[in-house]
């Protein structure tokens, strides 16, 4: 009698597991096939993203080496508007390295706010950004995703300048764009980015809440 009761549910958890290992199998799989461009830009981009968590100026030197590997990465994966971020980025680690240690004062470089008003400077940008972008990739490229790659690009074009003027809501801007990237590298097949972008979601967060602790006490 019992056994016909939780016949039924042992074809769910059957089910289940056997879905689960396919799941991992496939990580697994897709983790042996990872190239080492996408492996250096995984370990010095979380590496870069926490030391920037904690304002280290070391953090835009190692940013270079992430941004260099994840160029190659997305030229190979057909993501032209994040290959092309890439140089951004790498202007803005040079110049975010200098802003950083070049002000006259010895002073740690302060911590500063944008205003509420200020966010529709920043949507209206990225609304632009993501348009101009999707519609060159789209006529001007071979890539499949024209559209969530310019959003991704756009909000982490504005994301970055925000980084290197130490706005604190930069760290808001990086979560939502974090959260968008996960899916959009799955798709591409670019599984350890999209467990990297996970985890940069959480060192986001802390970000956020680090600077804005410092911030806090700055204006106290």
């Amino acid at each position: 009698m019992g056994y016909c009761f939780f016949y039924p549910y042992l074809h769910v958890l059957l089910a289940m597991f056997l879905l689960e290992s396919t799941f991992i199998r496939f990580f697994i799989d897709q983790f042996e096939h990872t190239g080492w461009p996408e492996w250096l830009g995984v370990v010095s981009g979380l590496i870069c993203i926490y030391l920037a968590a904690k304002e280290r100026v070391l953090s835009w030197p190692i940013s270079i080496i992430s941004v260099i590997a994840y160029a190659w990465v997305f030229f190979s994966a057909k993501m032209y508007g994040d290959m092309s971020l890439q140089f951004y980025f790498l202007f803005t680690a040079c110049y975010g390295w200098y802003f950083w240690v070049s002000k006259k004062s010895q002073t740690q470089q302060p911590i500063t706010l944008i205003k509420p008003r200020d966010w529709l400077y920043v949507i209206f940008a990225v609304a632009i950004l993501t348009v101009l972008l999707a519609l060159f990739l789209k006529h001007f490229t071979d890539t499949d995703v024209p559209y969530a790659d310019g959003f991704c690009t756009a909000m982490s074009f504005v994301a970055q300048i925000l980084l290197t003027r130490k706005v604190l809501q930069n760290w808001i801007v990086w979560i939502i764009v974090d959260i968008c990237y996960i899916p959009l590298y799955i798709y591409k097949h670019l599984n350890l980015s999209a467990v990297f972008y996970a985890v940069l979601v959480i060192i986001a967060i802390k970000g956020y809440l680090d600077w804005r602790k410092t911030y806090r006490g700055q204006t106290n």
